[in-house]
């Protein structure tokens, strides 16, 4: 399965990833309109952290043996058996925040304006991640086989 990998060596902390996530996830695809006419924007799913001069974006790490699937009390957290992408069903999510404290990652965000578990799906509807395809300084990579120097 594909997933995400991060040259941290190469981040700059910029958050286009944040914000490319953002606009992937909104109702009309438009970094403009996407911060400008959303009546809520919506939460990326996707972060970067920062410490001093290292920086890194975190998201979901789709786990072969996802415990906030195992933990989520409403079904809202599913795994694909096909394609291994691990997804939120807000529609089920009651935001008891379960799958949060049972990610070793800390990659599962809450949505605090939706009050419903917020994390990244690899931008499935679209074949490659936004954060991806954006990124200016290709500090993020999407393979099967992690980083090859």
């Amino acid at each position: 399965m594909k997933k995400i990998y991060v040259k941290e060596e190469v981040c700059i902390g910029c958050k286009l990833c944040e914000v490319y996530c953002i606009t992937s996830h909104s109702k009309y695809k438009d970094v403009l309109k996407a911060f400008k006419f959303e009546s809520i924007t919506p939460t990326p799913k996707i972060v970067v952290e920062e410490n001093g001069p290292l920086s890194f974006s975190l998201q979901c790490r789709h786990c072969d043996d996802a415990p906030c699937v195992k933990a989520c009390i409403t079904g809202a957290m599913q795994k694909d058996p096909l394609t291994g992408i691990v997804t939120c069903n807000t529609d089920k999510c009651v935001g008891c925040w379960t799958c949060i404290l049972t990610c070793g990652f800390g990659a599962i965000l809450r949505d605090e304006k939706n009050k419903v578990a917020s994390k990244c799906d690899l931008c499935a509807d679209t074949g490659e991640p936004a954060c991806v395809k954006n990124c200016p300084n290709d500090a993020l990579v999407y393979s099967e086989g992690g980083i090859k120097a």
